[in-house]
């Protein structure tokens, strides 16, 4: 019976491996402050002295629930999911192809942004529910004229049975100072 040749243990470990180690933790470090809101000086801009402030635009559709269009948190700012609602009708429009029902979710996206003196730019990460998988690939070629090819955000998208008032698309957004 033969073995693999054995390497005694090491006694130290190696320096570019120290170095990276300090490297991974320094990031780590920056990626708490940052979601504690403590890295930027616009996290002493919120209202009221609180942690956070509610965004609010009439260019994308008002709240149909206990919620905020938007919350910005120190260098966060997070947007509520964004049904395509036109926000001078207050309604889907009938008929509306998930292409089109995608544009009008992220004219919501951007319109939040901008009131808060963001563009979709400033997103790193979109969560967004289709009511049918299928559509898919529609989708994804309207989300790309919005967020092109170059580092689009991170993105997780899901299949879900039903949207509120049966929409095809929601999207919710992540965006960083």
């Amino acid at each position: 019976m033969t073995t693999a040749p054995h390497s005694p243990p090491r006694a130290e470990p190696r320096a570019g491996g120290l170095r990276r180690c300090r490297r991974a933790l320094l990031a780590l470090g920056a990626v708490a402050a940052l979601i504690a809101g403590t890295a930027g000086a616009s996290a002493g801009a919120d209202d009221g002295g609180g942690r956070h402030r509610a965004i609010s635009t009439p260019d994308a559709p008002a709240a149909i629930g206990p919620y905020s269009q938007g919350i910005s948190t120190g260098r966060l700012v997070f947007v509520s999911g964004q049904l395509p609602i036109d926000p001078a009708t207050g309604e889907i429009p009938a008929g509306a192809t998930v292409e089109e029902q995608t544009r009008r979710a992220l004219r919501s996206v951007q319109a939040v942004l901008e009131a808060d003196r963001l563009t979709l730019r400033h997103v790193v990460n979109t969560t967004v529910y289709l009511s049918d998988l299928d559509d898919f690939a529609r989708f994804n070629a309207v989300y790309a004229e919005f967020f092109g090819s170059s580092a689009p955000p991170a993105r997780a998208t899901v299949e879900v049975a039903r949207l509120p008032r049966d929409a095809k698309v929601e999207i919710s957004a992540i965006a960083v100072r």
